[in-house]
């Protein structure tokens, strides 16, 4: 039966703390990106169609009208699957947009029209409450169309508690 010498478990030590000092860290941002992954693609996805939408559509009414929180109550520490009809709002459809999957956020689309400067404005929202703790991350995306312009998303996103 062999035992260890002092140096070999220093070795052993050392080596074994050098693994969790890299693979620790890692782990955590792996987990913090899959957190964030569902409101940004979902959110890239929706004003990206909101963009495609505006450009065959005249100025004042270059996006939809608002979506209402869909689901409407925020799944609170926990992935939801939709009923298919939830997602059959106009906007919704117009924007080709659902989820069908399982998720943890609920998403918003919101359009208005500057009746002065007639430039035509949205905001697509994601929030959720990963932990169920009552309190909301949001994520926001801005977008626009000025007359004679194409519309563009705005540079930028709002982010609030981010994983709260």
């Amino acid at each position: 039966m062999s035992r260890w010498s002092a140096l070999e478990l220093s070795v052993a030590f050392a080596i074994g703390g050098s693994v969790l000092a890299v693979a620790v860290p890692a782990f955590i941002r792996n987990l913090h990106a899959s957190k964030l992954s569902e409101p940004l693609d979902n959110l890239d996805r929706l004003v990206t169609h909101a963009v495609a939408y505006a450009e065959s559509k005249p100025q004042d009414i270059s996006f939809p009208p608002a979506a209402p929180l869909t689901p409407a109550e925020v799944p609170r520490g926990v992935r939801v699957t939709d009923p298919p009809e939830i997602w059959e709002h106009l906007t919704w459809r117009s924007l080709d947009f659902r989820i069908e999957e399982p998720h943890a956020f609920s998403f918003k689309f919101e359009s208005e029209l500057d009746p002065v400067t007639r430039v035509m404005r949205f905001v697509a929202t994601a929030h959720g409450d990963l932990d169920g703790d009552g309190k909301l991350s949001t994520f926001q995306v801005r977008g626009e169309r000025v007359p004679g312009q194409p519309p563009r998303v705005l540079p930028g996103m709002f982010v609030d508690r981010e994983v709260e």
